[in-house]
């Protein structure tokens, strides 16, 4: 049964009187907390961080891993009305530095030292520059206090009255991170989109396997508020004792995108007496980077449930749309299902035209329940939104006669060779149905004859034996590719460079195919490659 609330700390409390005894997370180390116990340590957090000086209005920062506790200062901080700014564990002093100062951080909480980086030096070098903010170092343990100390929790008319409460910074493809404003009501429209298409309840058990950080973390809390699921959390997802974990904790919705589910794939492979490794689970979430048709047939096929459930957001606008377990295979297998809640979605072409009928691609624009009340530079508003109003996505789709939205690519994923448009999505796509590959991007390097060729960056599923170039060409020719898009140029390396929820770094495969000096870059990127080849067609 649903709750209703306006904010997340409105959610808390009605899930808390609806369901007090039920499981709102699990972690991999057994720890439970029931709805009832979340509330009440978030208050006593909240009464404890109130003690530092925080209070509506005040901007926290907070890097800590995927742990309870962070689980609870998301709600500690909406009891007390504060802007909440999580920031993903992969940034470091120079990222952490730039976010604090253009958010104006009151107060930077981070973890003593976490996977072998010295979070608490980092805070306090970039707080000693800093005459207006404090450090905060939480080791599973959040301040604590008397609740009977806090004033009424902050008490907005409706939701759309609802002030901005969180500062999300892209994780990024590119090298620059903008903050992205949202309000309690626009996570809560992500959450209830995907929910509803989920068809989520309070049986569910949701795995949460990537940073908490991520706003799908929000997202993710959210949902367990609203509609009672469960989250399985993971401090840091490991292919070998992740899925096992969540087998265990009896997961009904695994997640949380194409890098995971590829690894769920491997480990029942490879654990064959495990199948089906998750018994109970009903989809597989899918979200955040681009979903190959063959991982869902395989998904379907070798683990069972109805296989992926894709959505389409961005930290920006999470969850615009999504994949529902009423839609067809074929849906589900191409697509990232239908527009969600109220959103108002157009493709539009280059020339700027809005297009009508189904199946032409164009870039994605959109406005939604949501989306971002603005940048917290507001300077980026301006390029941000076209002269309708419509954000500016970046991401080329097409809609089908159902109203499923595909992504095609990026606007600036397109190769151009000899003036002819390539999709780097449709090849990888193909590349990523052949055998001897495990996983394959593609990205348009500088040719002096042809303007770009077309370099395949691929992980062979045997190390010992990967493809050749030759190998590649007979394959994408022999399965209808036009000879044109065929790949020119082949790297081969141990795995390909990903953000947090699973989006491969073009601009790291980009310097990284334009380098002569692959020994550098290599060491730079932090992969091995195994080979390379060139050749023309």
């Amino acid at each position: 049964m649903a709750v209703e609330g306006r904010t997340l700390w409105e959610l808390v409390e009605a899930r808390a009187a609806a369901t007090p005894d039920a499981d709102a997370a699990v972690d991999e180390t057994g720890r439970v907390l029931t709805f009832a116990a979340y509330r009440d340590a978030a208050e006593r957090a909240a009464a404890g961080l109130a003690e530092h000086g925080i209070g509506e209005g005040d901007v926290v920062s907070w890097q800590l891993p995927t742990w309870l506790e962070s689980l609870v200062l998301v709600a500690a901080l909406s009891r007390l009305g504060a802007i909440q700014n999580p920031i993903l564990p992969i940034y470091r002093s120079a990222e952490v530095g730039f976010v604090t100062r253009e958010a104006g951080t009151r107060l930077l909480i981070v973890p003593p030292v976490w996977r072998d980086y010295d979070f608490a030096a980092m805070a306090h070098a970039i707080a000693a520059d800093r005459d207006d903010m404090d450090v905060l170092v939480c080791d599973r343990r959040l301040p604590d206090g008397d609740p009977a100390t806090l004033p009424p929790p902050p008490a907005p008319a409706s939701p759309g009255d609802l002030p901005v409460r969180w500062y999300y910074y892209t994780s990024g493809t590119t090298a620059d991170p903008k903050g992205a404003r949202h309000t309690d009501a626009t996570i809560d429209a992500a959450a209830r989109g995907m929910c509803e298409a989920l068809a989520a309840d309070e049986d569910d058990r949701v795995g949460c396997v990537f940073p908490f950080t991520h706003i799908a973390g929000a997202v993710y809390v959210f949902s367990a508020m609203r509609y009672g699921c469960t989250m399985i959390v993971v401090e840091a997802f490991d292919a070998e004792t992740t899925p096992p974990l969540l087998a265990a904790n009896g997961v009904t919705l695994a997640g949380a995108g194409t890098p995971f589910h590829m690894a769920y794939l491997a480990y029942q492979r490879a654990h064959p007496e495990t199948a089906p490794l998750f018994p109970d689970v009903r989809a597989y979430i899918g979200g955040g980077a681009p979903k190959p048709p063959q991982l869902h047939h395989d998904i379907r096929d070798e683990m069972g449930s109805v296989g992926i459930l894709s959505g389409y957001g961005m930290t920006e606008a999470p969850i615009v749309t999504m994949a529902s377990v009423r839609d067809a295979d074929d849906e589900l297998a191409h697509t990232e299902g239908k527009p969600v809640l109220d959103t108002d979605l157009r493709l539009v072409t280059i020339d700027g035209t809005v297009i009508d009928g189904p199946g032409q691609e164009g870039e994605i624009r959109l406005k939604a329940p949501m989306l971002m009340r603005g940048y917290v530079d507001a300077s980026l508003d301006d390029a941000a939104f076209d002269e309708d109003g419509y954000f500016r996505t970046g991401d080329l789709g097409t809609r089908d006669e159902r109203g499923n939205i595909a992504i095609t690519g990026r606007v600036k994923d397109i190769i151009i060779r000899n003036m002819e448009n390539i999709s780097a999505k449709e090849v990888e796509d193909l590349l990523f149905s052949h055998p001897a590959i495990a996983d394959a991007a593609v990205v348009g390097v500088p040719d002096p004859r042809t303007g770009e060729r077309v370099c395949a960056v691929i992980v062979p599923a045997d190390s010992a034996a990967p493809p050749t170039l030759d190998d590649i060409l007979a394959f994408t020719v022999e399965r209808g590719l036009a000879k044109q898009k065929t790949p020119e140029q082949l790297e081969v390396v141990d795995v390909l460079p990903r953000n947090p929820t699973g989006k491969v770094l073009k601009f790291e495969l980009n310097f990284f195919c334009n380098e002569i000096c692959l020994g550098v870059i290599l060491d730079l990127v932090g992969h091995v490659a195994s080979g390379t080849q060139d050749v023309k067609v």
